[in-house]
């Protein structure tokens, strides 16, 4: 079939506005999920990262309460630890958009950190959007998408509809206070149209290619979304 490119962070950790680290990466369910989506698909999936540092895990994302329980939590960490392509990412700086079909971009608050910033990921993210290729971003992954400027100073996905994790959930995450700066704020203060939904409800919005997902419980249906415009 064909091959998917999963953008991950290579953070771990997230700066706060005291200076502090809090300590993170990608989430599970996020990367996980879809994952198992499109291999059962027959879709062969190849992993990237800043540097091709290898993506650390939000040891949060591991945890019972946010899997249903702990036989949720033990399936999660089993199939992460079965996912080698993480194991072996490639330098995003030498990714060719031209091998993949679609490109995906989990979350967690590492893309906060690095991909926020990183303008070879913005290039990419440009590049993957006027492709017209299936272009799929869940949760904080969204962060990303700050980075995407042309050369006069605007957003790429400016005046694009999305799902991203929301102002409301990174407070009921007790998170928002101790924030630099919020992800739905940043984007729509970039011209991002933000469709939010019910907190830590499914929500997924698509807008031409790009599919995007609210949070974790949005990554199934972002993967079936991403393997209907495969199809």
């Amino acid at each position: 079939m064909s091959k998917i490119l999963f953008v991950m962070t290579g953070a771990d950790h997230w700066t706060l506005a005291d200076g502090s680290k809090h300590p993170t990466g990608f989430w599970a369910e996020e990367a996980v999920v879809p994952y198992e989506a499109f291999k059962a698909a027959g879709h062969e999936v190849v992993v990237a990262t800043p540097g091709g540092v290898v993506p650390v895990v939000d040891r949060a994302s591991l945890a019972p309460e946010v899997n249903g329980g702990q036989e949720g939590a033990d399936r999660i960490a089993a199939a992460l630890a079965a996912m080698d392509e993480i194991k072996r990412p490639i330098r995003l700086e030498d990714v060719d958009l031209g091998a993949y079909a679609a490109v995906f971009y989990p979350g967690g608050h590492g893309p906060m950190e690095d991909l926020a910033v990183d303008a070879v990921s913005g290039r990419l993210l440009v590049d993957a959007l006027e492709s017209g290729r299936p272009l799929a971003v869940v949760c904080h992954g969204p962060a990303a998408l700050l980075a995407a400027v042309r050369e006069d100073g605007s957003n790429a996905f400016a005046g694009y509809e999305v799902a991203a994790f929301t102002d409301a959930e990174e407070t009921q995450a007790g998170l928002a206070d101790k924030a630099k700066w919020l992800l739905q704020t940043r984007l729509e203060e970039a011209g991002v149209v933000v469709r939010a939904g019910e907190p830590w409800a499914a929500n997924v919005v698509v807008d031409r290619n790009l599919v995007t997902g609210q949070n974790p419980a949005s990554s199934a249906p972002v993967a079936a979304e991403v393997l209907k415009k495969l199809a």
